[in-house]
């Protein structure tokens, strides 16, 4: 039997982190936020970066130099064409600094009064890097894109998810992310997308891990 490998995720977010042990269930790997393993010594990142790509490398890498596991960060948000691109990398903090989701839902309505319908086109993006403290010097992260097609609605509808979904209508579904079961919305998420392209590279650096440790010896 398989041993399973702590994999540290560099998130706060009790919906993301359910979310990723839902989506890596099948893999052996014991999915851990990083506050729960570091505690106190939790390093505070900034995200200055200017893309989602290196505001996923920034937290993978800080928690992985930390608590020397290897780490999952992930950078996602929402991309509003008429708002060309915006708020993207600041999703969590379009409002502010501090938003709650219904500060942020209601700026991004705020934002889209003057725009009718057929104009609100959207998707929700992320990106997951993941950090092996054990790989060579000067390694690259591993990187997923996954990606979520949809539009944003006039108001907010369905009591699931959190931060945009209320307000992001599913292409195809008619219905907001907030108004799909958690089932659903592991099938379709840009989450689960990025993750389902993650998996065999993760899945074949696990199988590396176990062939250089060896046999258990039982």
């Amino acid at each position: 039997m398989t041993t399973p490998i702590t994999l540290v995720v560099a998130s706060t977010n009790r919906g993301k982190l359910a979310e990723l042990r839902e989506l890596l269930a099948d893999l052996p790997v014991t999915v851990v936020p990083a506050a729960e393993l570091l505690g106190d010594a939790m390093p505070h990142v900034e995200e200055t970066g200017a893309t989602f790509e290196e505001n996923a490398t920034l937290k993978a890498r800080a928690i992985a130099d930390a608590c020397v596991h290897l780490t999952l960060a992930d950078d996602s948000g929402l991309e509003v064409d008429a708002l060309e691109g915006r708020p993207g990398v600041r999703s969590a903090r379009f409002a502010h600094a501090r938003a709650t989701d219904a500060e942020n839902n209601a700026a991004l309505l705020s934002a889209l009064a003057d725009i009718d319908e057929a104009h609100r086109t959207a998707r929700f993006r992320c990106v997951l890097a993941l950090v092996d403290p054990w790989a060579a010097e000067g390694a690259e992260p591993l990187f997923a894109d996954g990606r979520c097609e949809g539009s944003i609605a006039l108001e907010p509808r369905g009591s699931g998810g959190f931060g945009y979904d209320p307000l992001f209508v599913l292409a195809g579904s008619g219905r907001t992310m907030a108004e799909l079961g958690d089932a659903e919305k592991n099938d379709v998420s840009h989450r689960a997308r990025a993750i389902a392209a993650l998996v065999p590279r993760l899945r074949a650096l696990l199988a590396r891990r176990a062939g250089e440790a060896g046999p258990s010896g039982g």
